[in-house]
């Protein structure tokens, strides 16, 4: 049985990771290089989203072209990432700061779905960044890591 307990003890070795660590290009290829998408970890988290999704307790909020929720806060158990999950099917979503960075995990659910023109992996935004997070060609999860928890939503 798939549980967020579970989720959480497959993401902490990603946050503990990236605990510390400047977020910028260096530590995408890091991710992309240590968690890659074909890996274990990456694959494990994967399925674990999608089993929470099908079983309730992950992405509970929103309509049918975008699904999501903060599933953790900031804390010890994440080493100070909050985790936040989002089910999006081609839609271009609402402007955000990333007052500390953000760490997006990507998983097309849709083979040649892209989120922010990206495909399956890693992408790291530094801290002080903005952008209206978009996916293309279909379906995908993003599994995305805020240090501190933090994000603005702008009128931009």
């Amino acid at each position: 049985m798939t549980t967020p307990m579970k989720l959480q003890q497959l993401v902490a070795p990603v946050a503990r990771f990236a605990q510390g660590c400047a977020l910028d290009a260096v530590l995408q290829a890091d991710l992309n290089s240590n968690f890659p998408p074909a890996g274990e970890t990456f694959q494990q988290i994967r399925a674990t989203c999608h089993a929470g999704i099908a079983a309730g307790w992950l992405c509970g909020q929103g309509d049918a072209k975008r699904r999501y929720g903060r599933i953790f806060e900031p804390g010890a158990a994440t080493h100070g990432f909050s985790v936040d999950v989002v089910d999006i099917t081609d839609l271009v979503g609402n402007h955000h700061r990333h007052p500390t960075g953000e760490i997006d995990m990507i998983m097309p659910v849709t083979p040649q779905a892209r989120f922010d023109d990206r495909g399956a992996g890693w992408l790291v935004y530094a801290p002080g960044s903005g952008h209206r997070p978009t996916v293309s060609g279909g379906r995908a999860l993003i599994l995305y890591l805020l240090p501190e928890g933090r994000i603005e939503w702008t009128q931009t």
